[in-house]
């Protein structure tokens, strides 16, 4: 997928699905640090997910001190 000094992106082990990882411990994020994460989390989403849709999930359940974000289908595509 993808991996740099800011950010990786890796399938979650929880749920299966692309997300992004920054590497840093912390929560805040800059908006460039931001807009560059997601055009690597879409990317993956768009070869993971095909023609699905799918959205960018920022909420951080399980490991609330750290920000990363998922790709997520769209449980009801209408665009099928």
């Amino acid at each position: 997928m993808h991996e740099d000094a800011l950010c990786f992106v890796a399938e979650c082990e929880s749920c299966g699905v692309p997300m992004v990882v920054l590497r840093e411990h912390r929560v805040e994020v800059s908006e460039v640090e931001l807009v560059h994460m997601l055009e690597h989390l879409e990317e993956a989403g768009r070869a993971f997910f095909g023609e699905r849709r799918f959205f960018v999930d920022k909420v951080r359940r399980q490991i609330p001190d750290h920000f990363h974000a998922h790709a997520r289908p769209y449980l009801f595509d209408r665009m099928r």
